[in-house]
């Protein structure tokens, strides 16, 4: 797995500056750089790189679990050392550790003392539960590891396609913009034909309406272009601004609109992680069931105490020092060496059950695996009629936009020359506009396909590599 931010942090950098010149001109944003930027800035991509490398960190940190415990004690204290029979419960650890002879009233004689302690206790046989809990964790790793690669993927198509769509509302603009202008041509010839009697006063007021729709479409082309842009400024993680884009796609078609993916269908960057969602389950599942069994514990205790108060403090309650460095200093020494067992015997009651429950996690992951290759395997499928009908409609859009065109000028000219009426007139207008949209969206809409196709397969290259 490689390090996004490292990766592709330079290569951002320079493609944001590569974007607006120092003096404030614009150059052309090509598909590719817009990819490099998104998937360096992108907000989600950097959350499921730290989110990776937080899994990482966990992984080494289950790995010393295995390690004994070690724990080293130095206490030195100053007090009495009055003692009573009875019982005493020590509550959480929190009872006063005072040992000394039982006198007959308080005793308020106060001395130093230490101790000084070493502990080490080794879980070293669990039936393995420290193995499997590794296990899980280095499949958490895996699973967030296809979790980031499925995201970068996933972005690189929201990106592209945002990319196309822009690029086809800034056309779309354009041919709204063109509408605009035949428009302002037709209410001028209207304006001077009406003024001289050569046609009645209502086509002035068609054409008004004609130039007042077209403005209006205009608009509207205006407003999806800056949504669309704002779009792609987001997916780019960079400030909104006006972008100038690769106007290949909607001039060609893919070279290769019948690419093969290179990608087989299991490795598909979704099923990837829906199948390490089921093995981090099963992986769940199987250390849940080594609490069934108990744990075998090595243990070493090494003490060494000291005291201020005399061995014959008992008979002799003015035996003691108040010296620090008395009181400090071991005197007695004491070890221990043991083998222990633990085993809650009503575990595996529970165990039981959380066993259970895991395992129909994990069904349900199995399901939502195969629910999401049936997806893909029909989008795979419909990808291929896209790309076919696209590529029907790429060819016969030239001969729509020719006879509208034809059709726009045969009836501008009879228009100018008093031989139709603006109706006639205004129908032409619509069928030319009708037919530039078209042919703006026909390109496109192959390279969408392609695009289609590249997220169904899980191969972008199918889409990237294709120009």
């Amino acid at each position: 797995m490689f390090n996004v931010v490292s990766k592709y942090a330079l290569t951002g950098i320079f493609c944001f500056f590569y974007i607006i010149q120092a003096n404030g001109q614009q150059k052309v944003l090509g598909l590719k750089e817009a990819e490099q930027i998104a998937l360096t800035n992108y907000g989600s991509i950097k959350a499921k790189a730290n989110q990776l490398n937080a899994s990482k960190a966990s992984l080494k940190e289950t790995h010393t679990e295995a390690l004994p415990d070690l724990n080293v004690s130095i206490q030195q204290a100053y007090g009495t050392v009055n003692g009573q029979n009875g019982p005493l419960f020590g509550y959480h650890g929190l009872a006063v550790g005072s040992s000394g002879p039982v006198l007959g009233a308080q005793n308020n004689a106060a001395a130093f003392g230490s101790l000084y302690v070493s502990n080490v206790n080794w879980d070293f046989f669990s039936f393995g539960k420290a193995k499997e809990k590794v296990k899980v964790q280095s499949s958490i790793v895996s699973l967030d590891e296809t979790d980031l690669v499925q995201e970068q993927f996933q972005h690189q198509v929201r990106v592209a396609s945002t990319y196309l769509n822009l690029l086809i509302a800034q056309q779309l603009s354009k041919a709204q913009q063109d509408n605009l202008n035949r428009s302002l041509d037709l209410q001028k010839v209207v304006i001077a034909r009406v003024k001289n009697g050569l046609n009645p006063g209502v086509d002035s007021a068609l054409a008004n309406a004609e130039v007042s729709n077209a403005k209006i479409a205009l608009t509207n082309s205006q407003q999806v272009v800056q949504d669309q842009s704002n779009q792609l400024a987001q997916y780019l993680g960079i400030p909104p601004q006006n972008f100038v884009l690769d106007s290949t796609f909607v001039t060609k078609t893919p070279p290769k609109p019948d690419a093969q993916p290179l990608v087989k269908f299991d490795d598909h960057p979704e099923l990837r992680y829906y199948r390490n969602r089921i093995g981090v389950s099963d992986e769940q599942a199987r250390y849940l069931n080594t609490f069934n069994y108990p744990t075998f514990s090595l243990f070493g205790i090494y003490q060494g105490r000291g005291s201020g108060f005399a061995a014959d403090y008992g008979t002799n309650t003015n035996d003691y020092t108040t010296n620090y460095g008395t009181g400090i200093d071991p005197t007695r020494f004491n070890y221990l060496l043991g083998v222990a067992v633990i085993w809650n015997v009503t575990n595996p009651f529970r165990v039981r059950y959380q066993v259970q429950s895991q395992k129909f996690t994990s069904d349900q992951y199995r399901n939502e695996y195969e629910l999401a290759g049936e997806r893909l395997r029909d989008q795979q499928l419909l990808a291929e009629t896209r790309i076919s009908n696209a590529l029907k409609n790429y060819n016969e859009v030239p001969v729509e936009v020719k006879a509208a065109t034809d059709a726009y000028n045969q009836k501008y000219t009879l228009y100018k020359n008093g031989l139709s009426n603006i109706v006639d007139f205004t129908q032409a207008l619509y069928v030319l506009n009708r037919a530039e949209v078209d042919k703006d969206i026909a390109s496109n809409n192959v390279w969408q396909a392609v695009l289609y196709k590249a997220a169904a397969t899980g191969d972008f290259g199918v889409f990237i590599n294709n120009f």
